[in-house]
């Protein structure tokens, strides 16, 4: 009799201990532009709101996240701010090329101080080299790998200013970067992403550079290979490339494309 007690709670207490948690799905890690910072840390935690690991995000310029992907960073996600940056990975079989696309798109601007921004009318006859006096310097990405820089040398080069603007840029490592030069009063004129300056209280777009000048500002997203299995991984590039995320993408400024 005291055996089969014994037995019986035995199994009660198994009926009671409470269940094992399920093994947690390791977050992904996401490599994506400067200029994405303020929408992704936004898209991240609504992401998680569903019930989602929260990703791992990690902001720099797009030459230097390619590379690190190039190089075996464990990233599952890469968002470029330029075409270029995500060909470099393609063509040396680093993303799942079937899973690119490129949706959402931006504006180049010239900024300046917020106290003491006046309109400029960007055109072939703009003479930006006078606006910027003696001793000033336009601030943006640095042209020999910053795509913001890149789009910079087009479209100077487009208003025939490339050869009198070169030396006198501040060439940043990001896009971030140059706009921080411009609040700062450090640099009296910046080029940057329009959707970075209305992120900030401390510069004011002055013009907006014409869409023939420079190649379309868009933005390729993809994964890499390392997540080419990855379940998870493709539910959130479904998510940041769908219906539920574009109104997040415009509140920040970012255009929608068809891409």
């Amino acid at each position: 009799m005291q055996r089969r007690f014994l037995a019986a709670l035995a199994v009660l207490g198994l009926l009671a201990a409470p269940a094992m948690p399920r093994a947690q799905e390791a977050p992904l890690t996401v490599f994506a532009a400067a200029s994405l910072t303020d929408a992704m840390r936004t898209l991240a935690q609504e992401w998680q709101s569903r019930g989602n690991p929260a990703p791992r995000l990690s902001f720099a310029a797009s030459s230097a996240l390619a590379r690190q992907i190039e190089q075996g960073a464990p990233a599952e996600l890469f968002m470029s701010a330029d075409e270029p940056w995500m060909d470099y990975l393609q063509e040396r079989n680093l993303i799942v090329n079937a899973t690119r696309v490129s949706p959402i798109s931006n504006a180049l601007v010239l900024v300046a101080p917020s106290n003491a921004a006046q309109p400029v009318e960007l055109t072939r006859t703009t003479n930006l080299a006078a606006l910027l006096g003696a001793n000033g310097r336009i601030a943006t990405g640095d042209p020999a790998h910053v795509p913001v820089g890149r789009y910079a040398q087009a479209a100077l080069t487009w208003m025939g200013q490339w050869d009198a603007i070169a030396p006198r840029l501040a060439r940043a490592d990001n896009v971030r970067s140059a706009l921080l030069l411009v609040e700062r009063g450090e640099a009296p004129y910046g080029i940057v992403y329009a959707t970075d300056a209305a992120a900030s209280t401390g510069v004011r777009v002055v013009g907006t550079f014409p869409a023939e000048s420079h190649a379309p500002v868009t933005y390729p997203f993809a994964l890499t290979r390392r997540a080419e299995g990855s379940a998870q991984a493709r539910a959130l590039l479904a998510y940041l490339t769908g219906p539920e995320a574009a109104p997040v993408w415009q509140r920040y400024g970012f255009g929608l494309t068809r891409r």
